[in-house]
């Protein structure tokens, strides 16, 4: 089986095709967010058109995603356009195979439920750390979606009440804010401009100042690991992120469990996610999949 999967994401648009489950080639496109949801569903059609002998399409996406329905319940102003997008209705009208659309986070989450660090087991949560802080929660090797498709929203978790209580955004005090990769460079260049990314980070960590910002980022996203973790009891918590390919981040998180964590939750194993690039775009090839064998 032939399946053509995407993974929209603000910069790229990563694609390619899967073949009973095995990725066989990969390709990257420049999203040209700023161009709106019109341009990027016509980048879709452009790719799909060149294509053919394929029996369904799978969608990774930014945004928050109806996956029954397959559109864009909500995309921030990275996207202009994006929300209410029908993507799923659209493309099989036009190409009339099955498509499926869904979260990129849970399309991650699902990648690395079935070929990656969680397939060991079947229930987990997922978090990745970048711009923002990203969620997902998998149950029974299936993605637990919420009341209306936005469930796992950890970014907004509340993890400093008094500028949560006085500021005027959602995620004013909230997790993402603070654990992100974006907060964590906000800090080091607040020291020193010239540490304006992660690389830059990790290579001055011989300054103790510097090792002292980390530190304390680290500190940041224990606290939500550590609300997580007693909401829940989970077996296993992934993380993934460009940022979660540094060790040190792993072997920090690990070595502060017994101060964030009660010794009855000790048990949760915190792993790194292990398909990096790849795990939106296996993920959409399996949802795919189960979706043609359930129809």
């Amino acid at each position: 089986m032939r399946i053509l999967v995407f993974d929209i994401g603000g910069t790229s648009i990563k694609y390619g095709c899967c073949v009973d489950g095995r990725l066989t080639e990969v390709h990257e496109t420049p999203t040209e967010a700023k161009k709106g949801g019109r341009h990027i569903v016509d980048t879709l059609v452009s790719l799909i058109g060149a294509q053919e002998g394929y029996s369904a399409i799978g969608i990774s996406t930014a945004g928050q995603v109806n996956a029954d329905g397959g559109y864009i319940i909500y995309a921030n102003e990275n996207i202009p356009g994006y929300t209410g997008t029908r993507i799923k209705a659209e493309l099989e009208e036009l190409f009339h195979v099955p498509v499926v659309v869904e979260n990129d986070v849970n399309s991650a989450a699902m990648g690395e439920a079935v070929y990656g660090a969680g397939k060991n087991h079947p229930d987990f949560l997922c978090l990745t750390y970048g711009t923002g802080v990203g969620g997902a929660i998998v149950q029974n090797r299936q993605v637990y979606h919420g009341s209306s498709f936005s469930a796992a929203e950890f970014g907004a978790i509340v993890t400093h009440a008094e500028a949560r209580i006085a500021g005027s955004d959602y995620f004013d005090g909230c997790y993402e804010r603070y654990a992100s990769t974006t907060a964590l460079v906000q800090m080091a260049s607040a020291y020193k401009p010239e540490l304006d990314n992660g690389r830059k980070i990790f290579e001055n960590l011989d300054d103790p100042k510097v090792m002292e910002i980390l530190d304390r980022w680290v500190d940041e996203i224990m606290l939500g690991l550590s609300s997580l973790t007693h909401i829940f009891n989970p077996s296993c918590i992934i993380l993934g992120g460009g940022i979660m390919v540094q060790p040190l981040i792993l072997e920090k998180i690990r070595q502060n469990k017994a101060k964030f964590i009660m010794p009855s939750f000790s048990h949760v194993q915190i792993q790194p996610a292990e398909l990096g690039n790849t795990a939106g775009l296996l993920g959409a090839c399996h949802l795919a999949m189960q979706y043609i064998q359930a129809v």
